[in-house]
C-alpha cells in the first residue's frame, strides 16, 4: 500500500511537472514589433558597422538570431508586395499584391495598391486617407493574432507610407496610421475609424514634420569619414529641387518652403511680411522621416499601452526614409548612409524604450526589408561595370508600334506596369487574332530590345510549377486576374528609369540579388544569439511568428517555421 502511495504521489509531481512545462511553453511574449526597413539591403548591416553604435543593428545582432541568406522568391520587388509578403507569409499568387500599382481590365484603368474610394479620411480634407487593404486576399499574421485573442489583441500599424503601414495591419487592425504631407500629420480612414484618438491629435498639433524641417541637414559625423560612400558630388544623383548640386549641408528650411527664396526676398524688400507655405512632405526624402516614424510609434506605445495590457499586442513599423532617399541619391551615397547611421540611432531609441516600458526580453522584435536595392546606372559605368536603364513607356510604345506594324491601327498595348505588358484583349478578339500567338509575338519583340534578358508568355507561366530559377520568380509574382500578357525580366545590371533616358539615383524590382537579398533579424523574446547561412524565404517570417505565438498561421501562408530560430527560444 505504502509503495503504491508512493508511486501515485509520484505520478502527480511528474504530471503537475509536465503541465507547468506546457503552460510555460504556450507563453506568449507581451508585444510583437515588426520593424520592416524599406530598401534596405542585407549588406547595410556589415557596411557601415565601425559607424554604427552599440545599441541599434549592432544589438539586434550581439543578442539576436539572424539569417544571413534571406530572400524574397517572386518578382517583383516592391514595396506593396514586400510588405504584403512578409505579413501573409506567401507570394503576389496568393495574396495579390502584384506591384504598387497594376492596370485593372475591368475599369480600364491602373488602380494603387490600397486605393479605396469607399472609405474616407480622417485626419485630413486631402484624399491621402481614402487607402484600405481591401485589395489584399489573404489574412496577416497581425489578423490572426487578433483571432486567436476573440480581437482582444491590440494591432497597430505606423508608417509614412500608407501601403507600408495598411497592409502590415492587416484587414482586422485597430488603427493603422500614414503621413500626409498636405498637413503635416498622421492620418488614417474611415476603414478603422470616423474620428482620430485624442493622442493622435495631440502628436499632430505639435507640428514635429515642420520643426524637423527647420534645421539643415548636415552628415552626422564629419563627412570626411564617410569611406564606404561615393565622393559627395557625383553626376548619378539627384538634387533637392531648389538645390543646384545634391551636396551637403542640404538646406531644409529653404527647400521646404513652398516660395523659391529669390521670390520670398523680393517681396520682403517690398515690406511684405512673408510667412511662405511649407513643403512638409519634404520630410519624406530626409532620414528626420524615420525620427518622426518612430516619435509616433513611441507615443502609440505609451498611448495604446501596446504590451502593457495583459495580452499580446502587435505594432506593425516600418521605416520607408531610406526608401526615398535611396532612390533619389542610390545605393553608395554619404546621404544614403547617414541615412542609416540616424536610423540605427532611431532604433536604438526604440530597442531601449522598449525595455523600459514593456519590459527587458518582453517584447518579440524582427527586422526586415520590403526589398533591397540595386547600384545606380551611372555608378555602374564610372566604374565599368555592367549595367543600364530602359524606359518604361518606351517599352510599350516600342511594343506598341512593332504590334501596328504587323497587324495595323489600334492601341495593341493597354499598360506596361510592374514589366509586364497588358494587351487589349477585345481588340486581338475583334480582329479575329490568337491571343497566345500574339502573346508569342510580343515575346520576340521585347526580346529584342535593350537590356532584356528573357519575355514570357503569361500563358507558359501558368502551365507549368517551377521550384527555382528565373520561372519561380515569375510565376510566384503572378495573379492572373491583375497580372499581364507578356513578363519581361532585365539583364542583371538594368533597371527601369521612370525619367529614361535621364538616369539618377536607384531603384528595385529585379530577381536579382542585388533586389532580393535582405536582413533577417529575430530580437527579444526569448531568442537567443545566433546566426544561419541556411537559405531562408521572406515569406517565413510570418509562419515562424506564428509558431511563436502558438497561433494559425495566415489563411495563405506558404512559409515555412524557422527551426534554428524557433529551437534557440
Amino acid at each position: 500500500m505504502k509503495k503504491s502511495l508512493l508511486l501515485l504521489l509520484a505520478a502527480l509531481v511528474a504530471g503537475s511537472a509536465v503541465g507547468q512545462k506546457k503552460g510555460k511553453d504556450l507563453a506568449r511574449p507581451k508585444l510583437v514589433v515588426g520593424i520592416v526597413v524599406d530598401q534596405m539591403r542585407y549588406d547595410y548591416l556589415y557596411r557601415y558597422w565601425s559607424k554604427y553604435g552599440s545599441g541599434g543593428f549592432r544589438r539586434l545582432l550581439g543578442e539576436g538570431f539572424s539569417y544571413e541568406n534571406a530572400h524574397y522568391n517572386y518578382v517583383p520587388t516592391y514595396t506593396g508586395p514586400g510588405h504584403a509578403s512578409i505579413y501573409t507569409g506567401t507570394t503576389p499568387s496568393f495574396h495579390g499584391i502584384i506591384g504598387n500599382n497594376w492596370f485593372e481590365r475591368e475599369t480600364g484603368r491602373g488602380t494603387y495598391v490600397t486605393e479605396d474610394r469607399s472609405v474616407k479620411s480622417v485626419g485630413s480634407t486631402s484624399e491621402q486617407g481614402q487607402m484600405s487593404p481591401r485589395h489584399m486576399l489573404t489574412s496577416t499574421i497581425t489578423d490572426e493574432l487578433r483571432l486567436a485573442t476573440n480581437f482582444q489583441s491590440k494591432v497597430i500599424g505606423v508608417c509614412i507610407k500608407d501601403r507600408g503601414s495598411i497592409l502590415p495591419a492587416g484587414h482586422a487592425a485597430n488603427a493603422a496610421y500614414w503621413y500626409d504631407g498636405s498637413n503635416g500629420a498622421f492620418i488614417s480612414s474611415t476603414y478603422y475609424q470616423n474620428t482620430l484618438p485624442e493622442w493622435v491629435t495631440k502628436f499632430n498639433s505639435e507640428n514635429r514634420a515642420a520643426r524637423y524641417l527647420d534645421q539643415p541637414w548636415n552628415t552626422l559625423l564629419p563627412i570626411g569619414q564617410y569611406t564606404e560612400s561615393s565622393p559627395d558630388d557625383v553626376a548619378w544623383e539627384s538634387a533637392f529641387r531648389g538645390e543646384t548640386k545634391p551636396v551637403f549641408p542640404h538646406d531644409l528650411p529653404t527647400l521646404s518652403a513652398t516660395l523659391p527664396k529669390p521670390v520670398q526676398g523680393a517681396l520682403q524688400a517690398e515690406g511684405e511680411k512673408v510667412t511662405p507655405a511649407r513643403n512638409l512632405d519634404l520630410i519624406r526624402s530626409t532620414p528626420f522621416g524615420n525620427s518622426l516614424t518612430l516619435d509616433f510609434a513611441l507615443e502609440a506605445v505609451r498611448a495604446e499601452q501596446l504590451g502593457q495590457r495583459g495580452q499580446t499586442d502587435f505594432l506593425a513599423l516600418s521605416f520607408s526614409s531610406t526608401d526615398y532617399v535611396g532612390h533619389q541619391f542610390g545605393v553608395n551615397a554619404i546621404e544614403t548612409e547617414d541615412t542609416y547611421l540616424r536610423l540605427d540611432q532611431d532604433i536604438a531609441r526604440l530597442l531601449t524604450y522598449l525595455d523600459k516600458t514593456v519590459g527587458k526580453g518582453q517584447a518579440l522584435v524582427f527586422l526586415s526589408a520590403d526589398h533591397a536595392a540595386a547600384h545606380a546606372p551611372g555608378f555602374l559605368a564610372d566604374h565599368h561595370l555592367p549595367g543600364g536603364s530602359v524606359g518604361p513607356r518606351l517599352m510599350q510604345d516600342s511594343i506598341q508600334q512593332a504590334l501596328i506594324r504587323r497587324h495595323g491601327p489600334g492601341k495593341w498595348v493597354l499598360s506596361y506596369e510592374n514589366q509586364q505588358v497588358y494587351l487589349n484583349r477585345p481588340l486581338i478578339a475583334e480582329k479575329k487574332l490568337n491571343l497566345r500567338l500574339v502573346q508569342d509575338e510580343v515575346v520576340d519583340i521585347a526580346g529584342q530590345l535593350a537590356g532584356v534578358n528573357r519575355a514570357i508568355t503569361a500563358d507558359d507561366v501558368q502551365k507549368s510549377h517551377w521550384e527555382s530559377g528565373m520561372l519561380m520568380y515569375l510565376e510566384n509574382g503572378y495573379y492572373p486576374k491583375r497580372s499581364g500578357d507578356v513578363l519581361v525580366v532585365l539583364q542583371p545590371g538594368w533597371l527601369e528609369s521612370y525619367s529614361y533616358p535621364v538616369n539618377k539615383g536607384t531603384t528595385h524590382g529585379s530577381l536579382n540579388n542585388y533586389d532580393t537579398h535582405v536582413p533577417m533579424l529575430f530580437w527579444g523574446w526569448r531568442v537567443k544569439q545566433g546566426e544561419s547561412s541556411h537559405p531562408a524565404k521572406i515569406t517565413d517570417i510570418a509562419a515562424t511568428v506564428a509558431r511563436w505565438l502558438h497561433i494559425q498561421e495566415p489563411n495563405g501562408c506558404t512559409g515555412e517555421p524557422l527551426l534554428e530560430v524557433l529551437s534557440a527560444k
